[in-house]
């Protein structure tokens, strides 16, 4: 038996904890391993893991008792309660010093609550968000860790050395912040993913129903589109979707039922956006577009229902497609915009020191949503670090301004098509009202005055000095106090 202590730990030998082990291995750690079946921890120390630096057990106390002090163990257990039930567990087990490290979905508020928890216990919790999949657990994910910054210095070897690199060979994981700014992050990656998902389902629908193109002519417009500025991981695997054929030459992507599952961290993203009063409609239409979708049966009764009269496409079809490929362009940057909009005000909110051009740095590579459009954003960041929205960078408003009259073709060909974009549109939605100086919302203060003495500002008086309008005659004085946004 090795008596020598292992560099880390690892709880959880489902997919992603058996692939991240092997990872940390490979790249010259000892690593020991638990989990809660123990036939499981033996079949991985039997197979994958034979004749390699694994220490396993089968008992949490032998398992803390085989590791290096601090003692670094990585969980990777079922977010929620699951978690707190194992920190539960091995509290008996650490000493001052050690480190727990949440490598799962977990939530956020969970993570900020944990840290706290745990750290009034005289150890350092981590809680750091990880993209990738299996693929990238085993190869070079992205990690995205926040917490107690006193864990760092002790993770950092390990964590920047299993991580993917960028291009240039920058590591692809960097510090994120206190407490739960790091699975903060990895939730707004996860909102920006269903963002991009929808915005690549709606222009492959556009082509498909809208353009009538075959399956193999869409997979050379991806391949192509994967080879400029929207060269990314979820482009290049729509291109290889489209060409797969099964055994007897049939698409596999046109027998696949269209309702389309989440697991819920969109949903977290857009409730995080709520609560700070950010618009993040993109987001936010792209959670919906996966709710109405699994609506099949009730949109199939429709489809019989509800037949409006369309016309069908007559236009230049390589032009078109071409209007597509600068309306999903222009659409990303809007949804990265609104992302970056949520963790600036996060940052304010919680009081997170955030780098917004680490961020993307630590995006580039591993992750689901690594393109090479994240290094725009990284430089970005480099020329202004103040700078308060994408969308304000020279670079990006120059794109928005060359792309902005294929958007709108596209946006109105699908409204003619009856084809549904809602990612698309809202994002064209959000660029003309964060452009207008002067929106409606003046008759919006003024409903909200008549019918609840709600207070308005004036154009021509300070901000924060409110007025109300007795509009009936028959109102008091007396104005409600709930004001704000």
């Amino acid at each position: 038996m090795n008596n020598t202590p292992a560099d880390v730990g690892l709880i959880g030998l489902a997919v992603m904890g058996e692939n991240l082990a092997l990872n940390m291995e490979s790249k010259g750690f000892s690593v020991a391993v638990y989990n809660r079946t123990a036939s499981k921890t033996a079949s991985f120390l039997s197979g994958r893991a034979a004749g390699k630096r694994f220490i396993g057990s089968d008992t949490l106390a032998g398992f803390a008792a085989s590791l290096s002090k601090p003692r670094k163990i990585v969980m990777l257990v079922k977010a929620g309660s699951a978690v707190d039930e194992l920190i539960d567990q091995l509290v008996p087990h650490l000493d001052p010093g050690d480190i727990l490290i949440d490598g799962g979905n977990s939530l956020y508020t969970d993570t900020i609550r944990r840290t706290h928890k745990v750290e009034s216990l005289g150890f350092l919790y981590v809680g750091s968000g990880v993209s990738g999949g299996e693929e990238g657990a085993l190869l070079g994910p992205s990690l995205m860790p926040g917490g107690s910054a006193a864990a760092w210095p002790h993770i950092k070897p390990i964590f920047q050395a299993i991580c993917a690199r960028t291009p240039e060979g920058e590591a692809c994981c960097d510090w994120m912040g206190e407490d739960g700014a790091g699975h903060f992050v990895k939730m707004v990656h996860n909102g920006i993913e269903y963002g991009d998902m929808q915005l690549i389902c709606e222009t492959y629908d556009l082509m498909k129903r809208g353009l009538g193109l075959s399956n193999d002519r869409m997979h050379e417009v991806f391949s192509a589109w994967n080879k400029g500025p929207l060269d990314s991981y979820l482009i290049e695997i729509t291109r290889d979707i489209l060409a797969y054929r099964a055994e007897d030459g049939s698409a596999v992507v046109d027998v696949i039922l269209d309702a389309a599952g989440q697991k819920g961290t969109g949903k977290w993203t857009v409730g995080a956006a709520l609560d700070d009063g950010m618009p993040l409609t993109l987001i936010g239409e792209a959670v919906f577009a996966r709710c109405l979708s699994a609506l099949k049966d009730e949109r199939a009764a429709a489809a019989k229902v509800i037949r409006p009269s369309l016309p069908v496409f007559a236009g230049d079809v390589d032009a078109f497609v071409e209007d597509l490929r600068q309306a999903l362009y222009a659409s990303k940057i809007i949804s990265y915009a609104q992302g970056y909009q949520l963790l600036k005000a996060a940052a304010r909110t919680h009081h997170w020191n955030l780098n917004f051009g680490g961020i993307a740095l630590t995006w580039r590579g591993g992750c689901i949503i690594r393109s090479a459009f994240l290094g725009d954003i990284k430089k970005a960041f480099d020329r202004n670090p103040a700078l308060g929205n994408l969308l304000l960078d020279p670079f990006f408003s120059k794109i928005i301004e060359t792309h902005q009259a294929a958007w709108r073709r596209v946006i109105v060909g699908a409204v003619q098509l009856g084809i549904p974009v809602p990612c698309l549109s809202s994002a064209l939605a959000y660029l003309d009202g964060y452009r207008s100086e002067r929106l409606p919302a003046n008759l919006l203060q003024a409903q909200r005055d008549y019918f609840g003495a709600h207070n308005y500002e004036r154009v021509d008086r300070p901000r924060g000095e409110m007025f109300h309008t007795n509009w009936t005659g028959r109102g008091g004085t007396t104005t409600s106090q709930a004001y704000g946004v």
